[in-house]
């Protein structure tokens, strides 16, 4: 009984965020390392976990304001606003967090832009998937909704779309991202080299 833009506008905004964190921020930050930029930053006072919060940072002001812009698009196609506003942004906060925590670590593991980009693509179309954007997860079999309950876009539509509906995200979809976010930028803040 819902419209496809209704249907669509969590994955679309998920989207938006998984592009910004596993596609743009990898192949940039590694391409600097590759042209020694990262080198020369080395040799400044500046702490690696800085550097990646900069860039994060940066990251995320970009998906944040695209996921707006959608959302008023689509409130202006007559999707509903979220009934639980502060549960839709703590989503999409926590789904931002988690994927530029992916983003972070792919960078951190990449040795140029084309590993970087390499690895993105290996990591975007199953999160992607996962997130319901070619099967919609209520058409997913149970081993298939399981494993998107426990992937970062699936934890994050689930999330999303609850509050959508006017009520509080559950915890464990909540949780599924936080995890995401803290081992993966842990990983990526201990694994990062300069050069």
């Amino acid at each position: 009984g819902r419209s496809p833009l209704e249907v669509y506008l969590p994955i679309l905004m998920m989207y938006v965020l998984l592009m910004a964190a596993v596609n743009l921020l990898p192949a940039a930050l590694a391409g600097y390392r590759e042209k020694g930029i990262l080198r020369r930053l080395s040799t400044t006072p500046v702490p690696p976990r800085r550097l990646l919060g900069a860039q994060a940072a940066i990251y995320l002001s970009v998906g944040i304001v695209v996921d707006a812009v959608l959302l008023v698009i689509g409130v202006g196609f007559g999707v509903p606003l979220p009934r639980q506003f502060a549960g839709f942004v703590v989503s999409l906060l926590l789904v931002a967090a988690a994927t530029l925590g992916i983003g972070l670590l792919i960078t951190a593991l990449a040795t140029g832009e084309r590993m970087a980009n390499a690895i993105s693509l290996v990591v975007f179309f199953p999160l992607m998937f996962f997130a319901g954007l070619w099967v919609p997860r209520s058409s997913m079999n149970t081993v298939l909704r399981t494993i998107s309950d426990y992937s970062p876009l699936g934890a994050g539509v689930r999330g999303v779309e609850q509050a959508l509906a006017g009520h509080w995200p559950s915890v464990s979809p909540l949780l599924v991202l936080a995890g995401y976010a803290l081992l993966c930028g842990a990983a990526a803040a201990r694994w990062f080299r300069w050069q």
